[in-house]
């Protein structure tokens, strides 16, 4: 919990232990569900309605002009952590050389054998939890 910065009655938002870019936050959820075909309508409805709350108050938090919305469903699909979530990246021009790139770095990012993935504390965490949930 101290690692969330929004919850609704459905879902929550919370930091990323591994982000790739600044703000890189995960919606997922309250119900453990494994794919995205077994949330309920109104399941999923929760979560983007959680993400669509997010974005302005991004765009001035983190100064981002754009977003990746990204949710990787299943192991062919590079999905490798077994509970739903949204991952939401607040985007600058130039934050990755080719814009494209953050799909690849998507799928790699939290794969055991990315030797070059950066893990934060707890610590680190909840600071930046903190100052989010300020934002609602």
């Amino acid at each position: 919990n101290d690692c969330v910065f929004y919850q609704s009655r459905l879902s929550f938002a919370c930091v990323n232990i591994s982000p790739i870019l600044p703000g890189h936050i995960l919606v997922c959820p309250l119900a453990l569900k494994k794919r995205f075909a077994h949330l309920t309508f109104n399941e999923i409805s929760d979560l983007f309605a959680i993400v669509r709350r997010i974005l302005p108050k991004f765009a001035v938090h983190y100064s981002a002009t754009s977003y990746t919305i990204s949710q990787q469903d299943g192991v062919d699909a590079g999905q490798s952590v077994f509970h739903v979530h949204i991952h939401v990246l607040p985007r600058k021009p130039g934050d990755f050389e080719n814009n494209d790139d953050i799909y690849n770095a998507l799928e790699k990012h939290d794969k055991p054998s990315n030797l070059e993935r950066k893990y934060r504390s707890l610590e680190e965490m909840k600071v930046e939890a903190h100052a989010l949930r300020k934002l609602f």
